[in-house]
């Protein structure tokens, strides 16, 4: 292995303590944070679908669907300005990631939660009384501004408030979060819609100031974290609040482990240079790759476009939403067996399973609706055949809630040392919200032109991303977060990028706090 003798951690995780409902009730508040993106991920599919707000805002779209019928099926909600409503949001949270880095380094992470909560509410309020697509777009652009703050801040505040232990669990509470967000924006969406006199879409984007004002609620009681806190320069408080949250007083080592790492922070003046350093390869790729791969699986054709995709496989008006609302009790249902799962059997058993059970499905959609619609997009299906549809569906999307959704956040967030935090979770946000914006702009337009193709295109970048799970994430389950190092430095590909002094343990700790 290069770079000399492996130095092994100094606690191997057992650090003294135990899980407090302090601890649990904070990870639970920060969570909440995911509920602005779920809701915002579920509203638009939606509202999209919804006559009413066809023709208010985008006419020619209405036509399509209704009146011209020599149109495909393929190609009846292609819209450049219909996904630009759905897309926007991702690109200015994209933009937004860069600048939350630094309010969450400089100020802290409940800081971060409390502007963009802050953001996010004005964001709701004018998307629910928009009069014209200027004020939706301007309405998206601001909800994606307190959706860049949300992303880069809470699931570090999870990964450093957690016990290691239970780190994976507390952190997915995040992504819990999220698909609760999109179940709430479906059923809303599904009871907006039957509300005659047209104005049902106004409620459902009004409403997303409801779990705005329960972040920047949440945020104001929030503590900071011992990381946040000592990164900040005051080493007693850090240490009075990690007492508090282990529920002990004896945490001297686990102390000292946060000590360390923040001396080596310190260090580091420039950690968006510094994280482009040979040492810091690993969590580079990681960081950009698991995010790129998880949006690439296609999982937000379901999320941003369910309602749309089944009106488009011939489903009624009330059976597109319902059938959206039923995917979105199974992506909650499902993300819970990942909170069970992820500090039981680790990882990656979790990515690799989800990623071969979602390329399964990915290809029967393709099959199916390519025999039932062809390349022409005419054609229908028999209710039975809808419903295995619906069925593959659900399970595809119960694959990614218990692999990729939930482990897609948690992976980048906890494998950064401390001095490339910041920078590490804003590239994870950035390229998730870019590749978000991509899918959410460009989905159909690609559903026109590929037709059933679209979903063998997504099934084919699953079956890389499992390989390259396969091949190069090593097990970080138990590992705390100042101890990561070491997992990447027995690693038999990453080892050789890891320098001996980049373990924190043993003799280099002790050299350290010295």
């Amino acid at each position: 292995m290069a770079g000399g003798a492996f130095v092994g951690p100094s606690t191997g995780g057992n650090y003294e303590g135990r899980v407090t409902t302090f601890v649990i009730t904070t990870c639970l508040v920060a969570a909440m944070g995911g509920l602005i993106f779920g809701y915002d991920i579920g509203i638009s599919g939606g509202v999209t679908s919804m006559d009413s707000f066809l023709k208010k805002f985008f006419p020619s779209v209405y036509h399509k669907e209704n009146e011209d019928h020599r149109e495909s099926m393929y190609c009846k909600f292609d819209s450049h300005w219909l996904q630009l409503f759905t897309s926007s949001l991702y690109l200015s949270a994209l933009v937004a990631s860069f600048f939350s880095s630094t309010v969450t380094r400089l100020f802290g992470r409940k800081i971060s939660m409390l502007s963009g909560g802050l953001v996010f509410l004005v964001g709701a309020f004018l998307n629910g009384a928009a009069a014209n697509v200027a004020m939706l777009i301007l309405g998206r652009l601001l909800l994606g501004v307190g959706i860049g703050f949300a992303n880069q801040s809470v699931p570090i505040y999870l990964s450093e408030m957690a016990p290691a232990k239970i780190r994976g669990a507390l952190n997915i509470g995040f992504q819990m979060a999220i698909t609760i967000g999109i179940l709430a924006a479906n059923l809303i969406n599904y009871g907006t819609s039957k509300i005659k006199e047209g104005y049902g879409w106004r409620i459902s984007l009004a409403l997303a100031a409801v779990p705005a004002i329960m972040m920047i609620v949440g945020s104001f009681f929030l503590p900071d974290t011992p990381n946040s806190i000592l990164e900040r320069g005051h080493p007693e408080k850090a240490k009075k609040m990690l007492q508090r949250i282990r529920g002990t007083n004896n945490v001297e080592v686990e102390f000292q482990d946060l000590a360390a790492a923040n001396e080596l922070a310190k260090r580091v003046e420039h950690p968006w240079k510094n994280i482009l350093q040979p040492r810091y390869r690993p969590q580079l790729v990681i960081c950009i790759l698991i995010p790129f791969f998880q949006q690439i699986t296609g999982i937000n054709v379901i999320n941003f476009y369910a309602p749309v995709l089944f009106k488009t496989l011939g489903f009624g008006d009330d059976a597109s939403l319902m059938s959206a609302v039923i995917t979105g009790i199974v992506n909650v249902v499902c993300t819970a067996v990942s909170i069970y799962s992820a500090d039981r059997f680790g990882r990656r058993i979790l990515f690799l399973e989800g990623g071969i059970q979602m390329i399964i499905c990915q290809i029967l959609v393709a099959v199916m609706i390519g025999i039932n619609f062809g390349t022409n997009g005419v054609g229908e299906m028999s209710g039975s055949t809808a419903n295995f549809v619906l069925f593959l569906i659900c399970a595809y999307v119960a694959a990614f809630a218990w692999s990729w959704g939930p482990l897609g956040w948690l992976v980048p967030s906890e494998i950064c040392p401390l001095e490339i935090r910041s920078a590490g979770q804003a590239i994870n946000v950035s390229v998730n919200m870019f590749f978000t914006f991509l899918i959410g702009q460009f989905f159909l337009t690609m559903l026109c032109h590929l037709k059933f193709g679209l979903f063998l295109f997504f099934a084919g970048f699953v079956v890389i991303m499992t390989i390259f799970i396969y091949f190069f994430l090593p097990e970080t389950k138990n590992v705390p977060i100042e101890e990561m190092n070491t997992v990447w430095k027995a690693h038999w590909f990453w080892g050789k990028y890891i320098p001996d002094d980049a373990v924190i343990g043993g003799q280099n700790l002790k050299e350290l706090t010295a």
